[in-house]
């Protein structure tokens, strides 16, 4: 009897531990869940506190601005993204989704990054990007030139970039598939984190001079 009982707890925590540490956004179990910051409220739902329905308004849905173009001469690599998450949008809370815009000057660049918790999907509006992503091992880059309506879509959690080839400004939206979506920049993470990796490990990693990793952490 004891052995059955203990058994029955066992996979009810294993059960419990696996739905923490699921890396998706749960379905909602009622219409909308606006988020807040109150730590007075009594719902708690993916990380946010929910506002009081009887208090929700239509400005919880509404984001305006994605008309504006983005500031590409204010990044080194000439591309500039407005993410519209969470975090901008409370509306969005539990729901799953998000979006950007992505502006790019001539030959700008969305560099090789990682969304670890959705899938992006992106439609060219103007001009012409290279994209790609590249899988797990053994890293076959999947890559294509789009133009103008064509559309592109990016696995959870994979490499990818996108690059504007064209001579002229480009612009696209991304849809992913969380309100979270998460962004991790590989040469900022590798080379720019905090406090920095040991140059040793990555001159060995990267099989580079030492000095050379010295440089590219100074960049960043």
């Amino acid at each position: 009897m004891i052995k059955g009982v203990t058994y029955l707890i066992t996979v009810a925590l294993l059960v419990l531990a696996s739905s923490l540490v699921s890396a998706y956004d749960p379905s909602p179990l009622q219409d909308f869940c606006v988020a807040i910051n109150n730590t007075n409220s009594a719902v708690f739902v993916n990380g946010k506190f929910c506002k009081d329905p009887a208090m929700v308004t239509a400005n919880d849905f509404f984001f305006p601005g994605l008309n504006i173009p983005g500031n590409t001469a204010a990044s080194k690599l000439g591309s500039s993204v407005n993410l519209v998450n969470v975090d901008k949008l409370p509306g969005l809370n539990t729901l799953g989704i998000s979006l950007a815009r992505l502006d790019f000057a001539p030959y700008g660049l969305n560099p090789p990054h990682i969304h670890p918790r959705g899938t992006e999907l992106l439609v060219v509006m103007e001009g012409t990007l290279l994209v790609g992503f590249v899988t797990s091992n053994p890293n076959k880059l999947f890559t294509k030139v789009l133009n103008k309506g064509d559309v592109f879509v990016f696995p959870i959690g994979l490499i990818h970039f996108q690059f504007n080839i064209g001579q002229t400004n480009a612009v696209a939206f991304a849809g992913l598939s969380s309100q979270n979506p998460g962004l991790i920049t590989i040469a900022n993470a590798v080379f720019g984190s905090n406090p920095p990796i040991n140059p040793e490990v990555l001159a060995k990693a990267f099989q580079l001079d030492k000095n050379v990793v010295d440089y590219l952490q100074k960049q960043f």
